[in-house]
């Protein structure tokens, strides 16, 4: 993952636990450097150790990390340049979920290494959509489910995530259905 992810999972800890769990979180994942450098890519690895680590020494579930920070990163890529490419992708909460491969693809050209997960929306209703959510990263579910929530509070609503239908052998996709 880009050093973007790592510098935001930093911001959230020490913006709302303090540097020193920072700093404990960064050596137990043999993490020396004093900053990520946002364009550059990261092993994945690297960032599973933080969010195992954090979860550790915040002694919350890595679920719940997962989730929060998922909630933090749409506030965090507006605030760090990113707001107007966002403006950019639907002026609605929907129309915004669907062009997620777009948005990702206009990064693309910045992080020629960025290996995105893939979305698609169907079955929209007046407070509702299904959306198809594609990933070769495993675990990051939860994670999903904090994006929803901070992308909904993006749009001033209030969003819930069932799982409908989750990844197996015999399907590559998550499918789940929001609501607000």
């Amino acid at each position: 993952m880009y050093g973007l992810v790592n510098k935001a999972i930093k911001d959230l800890v020490v913006n709302n636990y303090g540097s020193d769990k920072w700093e404990e979180i960064a050596r137990r994942s043999d993490f020396h450097d004093p900053e990520f450098v946002g364009l550059q890519a990261y092993d994945d690895a690297l960032t599973y150790r933080l969010v195992g680590n954090a979860s550790a020494v915040l002694g919350a579930n890595a679920s719940a990390v997962l989730e929060l920070f998922g909630e933090y990163w749409i506030t965090y890529t507006a605030d760090e340049g990113y707001g107007e490419l966002m403006d950019l992708c639907g002026d609605n909460f929907v129309e915004f979920l669907g062009n997620l491969d777009m948005l990702h693809m206009r990064m693309n050209s910045m992080m020629p290494q960025l290996a995105p997960p893939q979305f698609s929306v169907q079955n929209e209703t007046e407070n509702s959509v299904e959306l198809l959510y594609r990933s070769h990263r495993e675990g990051l579910v939860p994670m999903l489910f904090g994006l929803i929530r901070g992308l909904g509070k993006r749009f001033n609503l209030t969003c819930s995530v069932e799982t409908l239908s989750s990844k197996s052998e015999s399907q590559d996709y998550h499918l789940f259905l929001i609501r607000w």
